[in-house]
């Protein structure tokens, strides 16, 4: 007997990157910000106290509201909060696509789009990228989404589409733009302007990157305050907790320690593409805290079993376009020497 519905029974779930139990595993595969957060998290999850966590939180998060309002000036009505920004992209799913509303976005990209799509039964149009991953600008106005995706900088390419050309998107596409700012704090610019700017656009934006809160799980949405208030009908009802609200507000208001492991990230991105430019890998430019490099032989399934079998995860994707590249998170020096070791004797 089948108790899910039709849909759900022949879904691939999202597979996540592997998450090791061994603590001596070089961990390059999903993307994790390699240094501590802000001394001034801990310190604000220690001060959290036990009639903090007796009554239910703030439901909108209002104190992260006002810190992110501050940093990006914008006022506190256009921030919405989550756990984490996979929640805000199922809020944008179930509030804008369904069965009669179609979602838009290129490909490849994050897979766990597709997956949030499945679930509501949307209608889907998948276009895809250039060959060295330019935007398909025509054939995403074309395609007519009541909401369209663009992951910016993209994953698991780390490319980005420039910011003028996002807002020439946003005013062609007659539905909601959201642009996925998930690795932007890696970027040299960003659209949070557009979020004022164009009625249409919401920005979304994660701390478990920049501001090495994946532990916590905690992201943000900026967007007209319309766009806002339609995703709040969708949302739970306390969807970010005490503890998490004190964290990202803290790691928020602490911009100078957060910019510093930002430029630290650079500086290590640029020295891991040069050195596997030169041992023969094609690396894409990238403006996230990862690259997408591609060899032909060895194979890149192979190398990242080989990679795996000496404990470094790399993220292998076995489909189309991206089977013979590896997506390698840039970690500390130390990290990336390991890695790159390694891959001297193996390529």
């Amino acid at each position: 007997m089948a108790y899910f519905r039709a849909h759900i029974e022949m879904l691939d779930g999202y597979v996540p990157g592997e998450q090791p139990s061994e603590r001596d595993v070089v961990k390059l595969n999903t993307n994790e910000n390699p240094y501590p957060p802000s001394p001034r998290v801990l310190e604000a999850v220690h001060s959290i106290t036990g009639e903090q966590l007796r009554r239910y939180p703030h439901p909108m998060g209002q104190a992260f509201r006002q810190a992110a309002a501050d940093v990006l000036g914008v006022r506190p009505e256009m921030v919405i909060c989550g756990n984490g920004m996979d929640d805000l992209l199922n809020m944008v799913v179930r509030a804008f696509s369904g069965p009669e509303a179609r979602l838009v976005y290129p490909s490849p990209t994050y897979t766990l789009y597709a997956v949030l799509a499945a679930i509501e039964a949307s209608l889907v149009t998948e276009v895809a990228f250039g060959p060295e991953y330019e935007l398909p600008f025509d054939d995403l106005v074309a395609a007519d989404g009541r909401v369209t995706f663009l992951c910016n900088p993209n994953s698991p390419s780390g490319t980005f589409v420039p910011v003028e050309r996002v807002a020439e998107l946003a005013r062609k596409v007659r539905g909601v733009l959201v642009v996925d700012e998930a690795y932007v704090d890696f970027a040299d610019e960003n659209c949070m302007r557009l979020a004022s700017e164009l009625p249409n656009v919401l920005v979304l934006r994660t701390l478990s990157k920049g501001y090495s809160l994946a532990g916590m799980r905690f992201g943000y949405g900026v967007g007209s305050p319309e766009l806002i208030e339609g995703l709040v009908k969708v949302k739970d009802s306390y969807n970010v907790d005490a503890i998490s609200i004190a964290a990202a507000t803290a790691a928020m208001r602490d911009q100078e320690y957060a910019r510093g492991n930002w430029e630290r990230v650079r500086s290590e991105r640029e020295r891991l593409t040069g050195e596997l430019t030169g041992l023969g890998f094609s690396v894409l430019p990238s403006q996230s805290n990862f690259l997408l490099a591609s060899i032909a032989d060895p194979t890149a399934e192979s190398l990242y079993e080989s990679l795996k079998a000496r404990k470094i995860l790399v993220r292998y994707f076995k489909q189309p376009r991206l089977d013979g590249s590896l997506r390698i998170t840039v970690g500390t020096p130390k990290e990336n020497d390991a890695l790159l070791a390694a891959l001297r004797e193996l390529v």
